[in-house]
């Protein structure tokens, strides 16, 4: 049975006025179906790049110069723009370790879930909104109707870390990639969004 992501040879480097910083330069591995898989490193040891390789959220002056990352088969590097936001989200979807960066700060907490839930499933208004109420309850956030009336800066760290993991599970990705997603959480509630 093939993976459900294979990433061989992965070459990510960063412009620099020395030259080329090779943040990943021949990177392999593989993630089969239903495991987990964990990257332990020190600070700037690439665990961030290639999450952001996988997904093609690279920026200059970063690149991706080489390799494949094979997703179902599927060459992601191959795809066009328009076929990688398809799958962003609906077949993969990330945690991303700092949630102010990519939570929209004038939009409201329940407008960004019920988007996610109308482009990636077609679900009604309505649908959509039961739906955000159970994934915020499921990952502890306390009256969910009042968050996701919230705009992002009006939720403390640890309340917009769980809304971007409530966020990332909406659509039920085939694979989940989380930086650091407990970091901004205090330890019981740590356990909690692992489990």
């Amino acid at each position: 049975m093939e993976p459900l992501l294979e990433i061989r040879g992965l070459r990510t480097h960063f412009a620099s006025p020395r030259g080329p910083v090779k943040v990943l330069d021949g990177l392999d591995l593989s993630v089969e179906r239903g495991k987990i898989l964990g990257l332990v490193g020190e600070s700037g040891s690439g665990k961030t790049v290639t999450a952001y390789s996988v997904l093609r959220l690279i920026r200059p002056p970063g690149r991706i110069v080489g390799g494949d990352v094979l997703f179902e088969g599927r060459n992601l590097l191959g795809l066009s723009e328009s076929e990688m936001r398809s799958v962003r989200g609906r077949e993969i979807s990330m945690i991303f370790q700092d949630p102010r960066g990519f939570l929209d700060p004038v939009t409201r907490v329940g407008s960004l879930m019920r988007e996610i839930h109308r482009t990636h499933e077609s679900m009604s208004r309505e649908e959509a909104r039961r739906r955000s109420l159970e994934m915020l309850q499921a990952v502890g956030l306390p009256r969910p109707d009042r968050v996701l009336r919230a705009y992002p800066h009006e939720l403390s760290g640890g309340m917009a870390q769980r809304v971007m993991i409530a966020l990332s599970l909406a659509s039920k990705p085939k694979l989940l990639i989380a930086d650091e997603p407990t970091t901004a959480l205090d330890v019981t509630i740590q356990i909690e969004i692992i489990r």
